[in-house]
C-alpha cells in the first residue's frame, strides 16, 4: 500500500483532467453506476469542529473513501480549515492501494464540479466573473473556470480587504471594496466563504446570472438570503445531500431542480433565460474519482 503526500499530487493532478473526470463520475451516480450515502458529520466539542466519512464505489470511478474534518476556527491560526485523507482500495480484490492526503483534492475538485456546472449553466457569451471569498477555494475556482469561459474580467471582494489585493495581484484580477460592487454586472459569481449568514443578497444579480454557491456551513448557515435562491433554476451535486446539508435551500424553503449530473447527460434541460444556482455541498463520488486519477497518473 502507498502513501502519496500533497506535494506527489499537486504534480500529477491539474484541472484539464480533473474537470472532465468531474463530469463523469456525476453522469455516473445519476445513471446509477456508482453509489455512495449521504454524509454524516459528527460534531467534534468543544472545539467547534466537524469529522465525517465520505464513502463511495462505482465503475470507472473506484473504491474508496474519504476521512474529513471542518474546523472553521483554523483559519484564525493559519492552518486549513479542511483538512482530510483519503483511502483507496482495488475494486477487484478489495485490497488497500493508497492513502493519500486529500486536501488538494478537495480543494481542486470543488472548483472543478463549479466549472462543469460553469459550462453547462452559465452564458456562453458570461464576460464578468464575481469571486466572493479570498481563501484556498477562490483561487481554485479563478483558474478552473477561467478554463470554461473567457472572462474579461475577475472581482475579488473578501472580508479583509489586504487579503483581495493580494489574490487579485496573483491572478490578474482586481479587488472590489463591498460584495455588492463585486456581484452587480456579473454573469458569473462564486460564493466560497465561511459565512453563516447571507453575503449574498438576490437584488443585485442580474437576471441571467449562475451563482455557484461552495461555502458550507451546514443545514443552519447560508451564504445566500431568499432572493438569491427563490425563483432560480437550482441545480445541486446530489439532491439527497443538499437537502439534508444546505442552509442556503433549506433556510430558504427551496427545492432541487435538477442534479448536475442529470444536466450534464442531458437528461434535464436546462431553461432559456432566468437565474440559476449551483448548490455545491462536495460529494464521496468526486473525491474518490479524483483520487483514483492521482493513482493513476502516479502508478503510470
Amino acid at each position: 500500500m502507498r502513501f502519496f503526500e500533497e506535494a506527489q499530487i499537486r504534480s500529477v493532478l491539474t484541472f484539464e483532467d480533473l474537470i472532465p473526470a468531474m463530469e463523469r463520475a456525476l453522469i455516473a451516480l445519476c445513471a446509477g453506476r456508482a453509489a455512495q450515502p449521504v454524509r454524516e458529520m459528527l460534531n467534534v466539542e468543544p472545539h467547534g469542529g466537524y469529522f465525517g466519512a465520505m464513502p463511495a464505489v462505482g465503475a470507472g470511478i473506484g473504491v474508496g473513501v474519504k476521512l474529513v474534518t471542518f474546523f472553521p476556527g483554523n483559519a484564525a491560526h493559519g492552518l486549513p480549515t479542511h483538512l482530510a485523507m483519503i483511502l483507496l482500495f482495488r475494486p477487484e480484490t478489495g485490497e488497500p492501494l493508497a492513502i493519500m492526503d486529500g486536501r488538494l483534492i478537495t480543494e481542486m475538485r470543488t472548483a472543478a464540479v463549479s466549472a462543469c456546472a460553469t459550462r453547462v449553466l452559465a452564458a456562453p457569451d458570461a464576460q464578468v466573473l464575481a469571486i466572493l471569498g479570498t481563501g484556498l477555494q477562490a483561487h481554485a475556482h479563478i483558474e478552473a473556470l477561467r478554463l470554461v469561459r473567457d472572462f474579461r474580467e475577475v472581482r475579488i471582494w473578501g472580508r479583509t480587504p489586504a487579503r483581495a489585493q493580494h489574490l487579485a495581484t496573483e491572478l490578474g484580477a482586481i479587488p472590489v471594496a463591498s460584495a455588492e460592487a463585486a456581484v452587480r454586472g456579473a454573469q458569473v459569481v462564486v460564493t466560497a466563504t465561511s459565512a453563516s449568514e447571507p453575503i449574498l443578497r438576490g437584488a443585485w444579480l442580474d437576471p441571467g446570472s449562475l451563482v455557484n454557491a461552495v461555502g458550507w456551513r451546514g443545514p443552519t448557515g447560508r451564504e445566500l438570503d431568499d432572493d438569491a435562491v427563490l425563483g432560480a433554476f437550482v441545480v445541486a451535486d446530489s439532491r439527497a445531500a443538499v437537502m439534508k446539508e444546505s442552509g442556503d435551500l433549506l433556510l430558504a424553503g427551496a427545492s432541487v431542480d435538477a442534479e448536475l449530473g442529470e444536466v450534464l447527460a442531458s437528461l434535464v434541460p436546462v431553461p432559456t433565460g432566468g437565474r440559476r444556482l449551483f448548490e455545491s455541498v462536495g460529494i464521496a463520488v468526486e473525491d474518490v474519482a479524483a483520487a483514483q486519477l492521482v493513482y493513476e497518473r502516479l502508478m503510470g
